[in-house]
């Protein structure tokens, strides 16, 4: 998997520079190591999870901590802790592909993520080496379990107006802490809490307060729409004391830890939304062969078969973009592992790198788990409705994952401002990219010699695509400068664009893979997958572009714009029908969800 070019690939790149199959990697290189740790957490979720679901729900006391702690038995806590802290030292892609099918768990794989990824990484990636020893072997075995404190009741996305203060004892011992934190998951049972507090009213900063500690006092829990078995509580923190060596990181750096945690806290929520789908995908499978209507399985009607292939695309999709983004996010940080860099910061540094492609992923896995969801309680019809069938908790617990780890929305908007803030560092050459799409609407087209097979169809449309979105995106920065923060609209219009694209790319790049290596009669189907999701994703490109243009353009500028946009977006038509009914004839045969 390992491939020296794919090591210089640099975050957002994919805007600019064509993606290649060979140095991609797919889920179908998975080892058999890898296989057999997401086998292990299958058949955890179906021992320990599925039977109970109903009592968790109803947040019987003991439960979910005692759930975790066989997964701790199990090492399903410790896959991302190095050995010498007692854990697995399993690599970035590992990490994703248990999160991922852990994350079919519902409330579970809400309390779970939350002590494996914010609560317990922050101590990895910043606690001391004496911070890192005391903890990190207890969280790894689930001995105690963690919770990250963040928001508060005037600071969600904004993170930074957070007014929990802290204030250093007159005999520099210890800080003392007051103020509110809220939505705070698993801070019913959590032994260890990672708090965000301003020292000195402007140096946000980090801390470890372990349970028990004098003035740290829990609300009652939060009664919410979904996710009904975790636990969410409010976190008070008045006159607490906490011991100066419980900082964490440097004083005043706290940005840096809730910013990069986050990095991975949105890939990995990806992961989940991905489990997720794949479950409820299952579920509708195997209902529509079941449910009889007219004296007929409703898998045989059309209407049924398009809703079953459509979760597949979306998925599959889904699926393609995010282990891309995963396995060169782990092949940078081996990479500068081998240069002397610690595990930790090594890891840091190339999530963050990818932080587009973090934003991306978040804000597209928990669209198409809601899409998913959707049609899955519409494949079930009145019984999608009831609380007596599976569609009922996933359809409520699904809606969580488009506010959690930033809202969809500034998630759209840091895309656009990461890519700008790399454009301006020279980090990436989107100017020049941006300049020769301008140029090429200037003069004449040349169509060139046209492509003939599906795949080459596809990379050229692919590549019109981006050409749009560096068109609307270069010219929407050249009128607006500065205050383009400000066209929050347009900006979600070019973050639209882009996330379109990436995905399409990320399914045709595995498509070809297979297909190289297998043979084309042996991925028709992903083939078909990739085809239909292109053909919509080209659709949603031109209205997202025409929305932009028509925000901030006029007259002759105005009309080229939309000539470049017709242009770049023009795409033949594909007879998705007969494609989506292929896909789900091998759903509807197999009785389960496959791909």
């Amino acid at each position: 998997m390992s491939n020296s070019t794919q090591n210089h690939v640099k975050g957002g790149q994919f805007l600019i520079t064509p993606g290649h199959a060979s140095s991609t990697f797919i889920p179908e290189e998975w080892t058999e190591e890898q296989k057999m740790m997401a086998q292990t957490c299958q058949d955890f979720l179906e021992k320990e999870v599925s039977p109970h679901l109903e009592r968790i729900d109803s947040m019987e006391e003991g439960l979910m901590p005692s759930i975790l702690d066989k997964a701790g038995e199990m090492g399903l806590l410790s896959i991302s802790i190095p050995e010498k802290y007692q854990g697995f030292g399993g690599d970035f892609n590992t990490s994703l592909l248990t999160t991922e099918v852990l994350g079919g768990g519902h409330s579970f794989s809400v309390a779970l993520a939350a002590h494996t990824g914010i609560g317990t990484l922050p101590i990895l990636y910043f606690g001391n080496d004496a911070q890192k020893e005391k903890y990190l072997p207890k969280l790894a075995s689930g001995e105690w379990k963690a919770s990250y404190c963040l928001t508060e009741p005037d600071s969600g996305s904004d993170a930074l107006a957070a007014k929990t203060k802290a204030v250093l004892s007159a005999d520099g011992s210890h800080y003392v802490l007051n103020g509110q934190k809220m939505w705070i998951t698993n801070a019913g049972f959590a032994d260890v809490f990672i708090v965000f507090a301003q020292i000195d009213g402007d140096k946000f900063t980090g801390f470890i307060i372990e349970k028990g500690t004098e003035g740290l006092t829990l609300g009652n829990e939060e009664k919410k729409m979904g996710i009904k078995g975790s636990s969410t509580r409010q976190v008070f923190l008045s006159d607490c004391k906490v011991p100066k060596e419980n900082v964490l990181g440097n004083i005043g750096e706290g940005h840096k830890i809730a910013f990069n945690i986050l990095n991975i806290g949105r890939i990995k929520l990806a992961a989940a939304t991905l489990g997720a789908a794949k479950q409820v995908a299952k579920n509708a499978v195997k209902y529509a062969n079941e449910r009889s209507q007219f004296k007929t399985k409703i898998s045989t009607f059309g209407a049924i078969q398009q809703k079953l292939a459509q979760q597949a695309i979306r998925i599959y999709v889904l699926e393609s973009a995010l282990y891309r983004a995963s396995d060169q996010i782990r092949q940078l940080e081996e990479k500068l592992h081998s240069e002397g860099m610690s595990y930790e910061a090594a890891l840091l540094q190339a999530a963050q790198e990818f932080a587009i492609e973090c934003a991306l992923l978040k804000v597209a896995g928990s669209e198409m788990l809601d899409f998913v969801v959707d049609e899955g309680v519409q494949i079930f019809g009145g019984y999608g409705f009831s609380a007596d069938f599976p569609m009922d908790r996933s359809y409520r617990d699904s809606r969580i994952n488009r506010i959690f780890e930033g809202t969809n929305e500034i998630n759209r908007l840091l895309m656009l401002d990461m890519y700008f803030k790399k454009a301006m560092k020279g980090e990436l050459d989107l100017l020049g990219p941006a300049k020769a799409v301008q140029q090429e609407l200037m003069g004449i087209p040349d169509f060139g010699d046209a492509p003939t097979s599906p795949i080459e169809i596809a990379e050229k449309q692919i590549e019109s695509l981006k050409k749009a979105a560096l068109m609307v995106a270069g010219a929407a920065a050249q009128k607006f400068g500065p205050k383009l923060s400000h066209e929050q609209e347009i900006l979600m219009n070019c973050a639209d664009m882009i996330t379109e694209l990436y995905q399409a790319e990320s399914a045709l790049l595995r498509t070809k893979k297979l297909m190289e290596s297998k043979g084309e009669d042996a991925v028709k189907i992903q083939l078909d997958m990739t085809m239909t999701f292109l053909y919509d994703a080209t659709e949603k490109v031109a209205k997202a572009g025409k929305d932009a243009i028509a925000s901030f353009a006029e007259g002759d500028e105005k009309r080229m714009m939309l000539l470049g946009l017709k242009r770049f977006t023009k795409i033949d038509p594909v007879n998705v029908k007969e494609a989506r009914r292929r896909i789900a004839k091998v759903l509807i045969d197999a009785n389960d969800f496959v791909f």
